[in-house]
């Protein structure tokens, strides 16, 4: 079964039952969903769903790609394929396709999102989108041994561990709660 709005909705609630404050900061993507227009499709506009992985090796480091598209250091993750049948999963194909990770390397630390983000993305006329908004949910990993393989270079230009202590300032808070939700499941 494909991921549809509910599965959307459910991941949603989830995380905001874990942190309400960020209640008002997603109310507009939960206005949008309460509509229901297959925001799973990455040609829903004016929103649809991402997906990152934040993969959390030995509890030291954490695997960053940098991001052809976008021009920085971020996560991996992306849009929601047709096959994708749950959003976890989706997460961890994403990673696999955009680093060369083993999937089989790979376990989820819980069937929660790490994180949830709304925001704007500027407009790719080479694509035919216009300007919208992605709805990022994100999942955190932990693995003891994976190692990067072949990267997806129409997307990435590399993918590389990274010291804990450095990757906050570059992706930001929810790194913290990558690394807290691992340390919690080991």
């Amino acid at each position: 079964m494909v991921i549809g709005d509910s599965d959307i909705s459910g991941a949603l609630a989830a995380y905001l039952e874990r942190y309400p404050e960020e209640a008002e900061e997603l109310s507009e993507p939960l206005r949008l969903l309460a509509r229901g227009r297959d925001f799973a499709s990455r040609r829903s506009f004016p929103m649809h769903v991402t997906v990152g992985a934040l993969l959390v090796r030995d509890g030291t480091e954490i695997l960053l790609i940098e991001h052809l598209a976008y021009g920085i250091t971020l996560q991996p993750g992306g849009h929601l394929e047709p096959t994708d049948t749950t959003l976890v999963d989706a997460a961890v194909r994403e990673l696999a396709e955009e680093t060369g990770i083993d999937p089989s390397q790979v376990f989820p630390v819980s069937p929660a999102p790490a994180y949830i983000e709304y925001g704007k993305v500027p407009a790719r006329p080479e694509k035919n989108e216009p300007e919208h908004y992605h709805l990022d949910i994100g999942y955190s990993f932990t693995t003891v041994r994976a190692e990067v393989g072949r990267i997806q270079e129409s997307e990435v230009t590399g993918a590389s561990w990274y010291p804990l202590d450095l990757v906050e300032g570059l992706v930001g808070h929810r790194i913290a709660r990558a690394i807290s939700t691992s340390a919690q499941s080991g």
